[in-house]
């Protein structure tokens, strides 16, 4: 099993930038990707990025070139960077762990993106 936290959230004016990290526990020595998610109210849940255990990265088109994942293996973590932030940024962002086909999810964090 895993379990996966996520912190960094909150309120974020336009054009600024966020770090969302996740701590996952439990077995993922073995995991195929670690990622984020996010889902606006009303829209589906898309990619924002997601990195796989050889270290190849792979970025939603709504983020492309204004985001950054990277993994501290010693901590099992994923980090999440983000600048220039838009409203349209706006939604919960929630950390995905991806493992021997199968999906684990965390609870999300609420990232708002407002002046």
């Amino acid at each position: 099993q895993v379990q996966l936290v996520e912190s960094g959230g909150g309120l974020v004016q336009p054009g600024g930038s966020l770090r969302l990290s996740c701590a996952a526990s439990g077995s993922i020595f073995n995991f195929n990707t670690m990622g984020w998610y996010r889902q606006a109210p009303g829209k589906e849940r898309e990619l924002v990025a997601f990195i796989t255990s050889s270290g190849s990265t792979l970025s939603g088109d709504s983020v492309k070139g204004r985001s950054t994942i990277s993994r501290d293996g010693a901590k099992n973590m994923v980090i999440l960077q983000m600048t220039s932030l838009k409203p349209e940024d706006t939604a919960v962002y929630y950390c995905n762990v991806v493992r021997s086909g199968t999906s684990y999810w965390g609870q999300g964090t609420q990232v708002t993106v407002s002046s």
